[in-house]
């Protein structure tokens, strides 16, 4: 670590290693962290791509990086403080349980594995480690989010919640991004068949040796999904009102799909899906018989959408009942940005983080309950 200078004196700055270089660390991380200078730095990033490499490095403030196309090199290197992983789901395992053995903070993104066998196994290296996992779920530490837990934690019974998640190609909203993000094709032919059949292996562990379920080409697609795009859902509802005590019922069909939840006193909805309208219908809506909050999340790829918390409520007056309606917006700093603070946070005082390790496992926990009632 070394010392950065701000208002109020001075902070550690941390040495950031980047492991993958696609869509998300060019679209996001790379830029989040470049503006978070003072609390980051650059100085180690990673690809199997060459031209990946050489793309990236040029997006990078504060001076040219460390190429490798080498993990281990990059983590075990004395210039890098904390990891971010970033690449294809197939090595996140590998990769955040490396960093764990250098006692490295690693920050992982979502997924941080495909089954209980790799997330126990991250789970055992935390055990002996000085460090901790910090899992991408950025939609928890959006300040709309945090103000709903405080209201619907204040409400007297819930009735009802709805989770939606139905939303365009995210090709259109990175197209609109301002980053120009670039996708490369040199990639060793063999590096790319052991990703895919990595990836592969593990999907069938969690879905035949671990669920009971046959690993057809629909329920693969609908697995891959859930811990895609799925458990950014799945995480916030569990923040908020914990696990559900059984799945009524779920219609698993694409592109949209829902699940419904039981949950002690109430029921919750689960509706999502991709299709080809680019619009992004991302809510959380949680009914008592006076109250109804509302966040509502925009695409993260474009900065300066707001994510919003939206209060209706039930108000008495002279001339009958009626109700108000108010909408809050308390920062325009995005949910990535937060995040990515946190994790700061987290690394400089060895906090362990609510999005933990131990917390993805409970994700897992309800794919299994949607695809064992769905499939068996």
């Amino acid at each position: 670590m070394t010392e950065a200078s701000n208002g109020s004196g001075s902070r550690k700055l941390l040495k950031v290693g980047i492991i993958g270089l696609g869509e998300i660390a060019q679209v996001s991380h790379i830029l989040a962290l470049n503006n978070l200078s003072s609390y980051y730095c650059i100085t180690y990033i990673c690809d199997v791509s060459q031209q990946a490499l050489e793309h990236c490095s040029k997006k990078i403030a504060g001076g040219t990086p460390k190429t490798t196309s080498d993990p281990e090199e990059l983590i075990a290197s004395p210039e890098t403080d904390v990891i971010v992983v970033c690449n294809v789901n197939a090595f996140h395992p590998s990769h955040a349980i490396l960093a764990l053995r250098h006692n490295k903070h690693v920050f992982v993104e979502k997924p941080l594995a495909l089954n209980y066998r790799d997330l126990d196994a991250i789970i055992n290296a935390e055990k002996t480690s000085q460090a901790r996992v910090f899992v991408g779920y950025q939609r928890r530490y959006a300040e709309a989010f945090l103000d709903a837990l405080e209201e619907v934690g204040s409400m007297e019974k819930i009735e009802y919640i709805r989770v939606r998640d139905i939303i365009g190609q995210n090709s259109s909203f990175v197209s609109q991004s301002g980053t120009f993000p670039k996708k490369y094709t040199d990639f060793p032919k063999l590096e790319a068949a052991e990703m895919r059949s990595t990836e592969e292996e593990m999907v069938k562990a969690a879905l035949v040796d671990e669920f009971g379920v046959e690993a057809t080409s629909e329920s693969m697609t609908l697995f891959r999904l859930f811990t895609g795009l799925g458990v950014h859902d799945f995480s916030a509802l569990r923040e908020m009102v914990g696990m559900p005590s059984r799945v009524i019922g779920a219609s698993l069909g694409l592109p949209i799909w829902s699940v419904l939840f039981q949950y002690p006193g109430f029921p919750v909805m689960y509706e999502s899906g991709i299709i080809d309208v680019p619009k992004f219908d991302a809510h959380i809506e949680v009914y008592s018989r006076e109250k109804i909050v509302r966040v509502d999340y925009d695409t993260p790829y474009v900065k300066g959408l707001p994510v919003t918390m939206t209060i209706r409520e039930k108000i008495d007056s002279a001339k009958g009942d009626g109700y108000q309606e108010r909408t809050v917006r308390k920062t325009y700093e995005d949910p990535f940005t937060l995040e990515f603070l946190e994790f700061y946070h987290c690394a400089t005082n060895k906090n362990c983080p609510k999005t933990s390790a131990a917390d993805a496992r409970e994700d897992l926990d309800l794919i299994k309950m949607i695809m064992q009632a769905a499939y068996s």
